[in-house]
């Protein structure tokens, strides 16, 4: 699994890798969290099969975790 042969590389970003292509996996799977984070605040969901507007930043961050292809469940701006 750990090859020793390799050197950790410090690249932008505070991302510490072995090679080129973990580097850009882990800078794209911290900016998706980064947006996810920051853009939760601005959502708020709909769920049509409860009844319901979620508008708690924590609830609607789940949301978004849980399955995206589930039925009358909608992503949506505040304004």
């Amino acid at each position: 699994m750990w090859n020793r042969d390799r050197v950790w590389m410090h690249y932008v970003k505070n991302i510490v890798a072995a090679d080129m292509s973990s580097a850009v996996f882990l800078a794209s799977y911290l900016r998706r969290i980064g947006i996810t984070r920051d853009y939760a605040a601005t959502l708020e969901v709909y769920d049509l099969q409860r009844y319901r507007v979620i508008r708690n930043t924590l609830k609607v961050k789940v949301a978004l975790k849980e399955k995206r292809n589930k039925p009358f469940i909608f992503v949506a701006g505040k304004n």
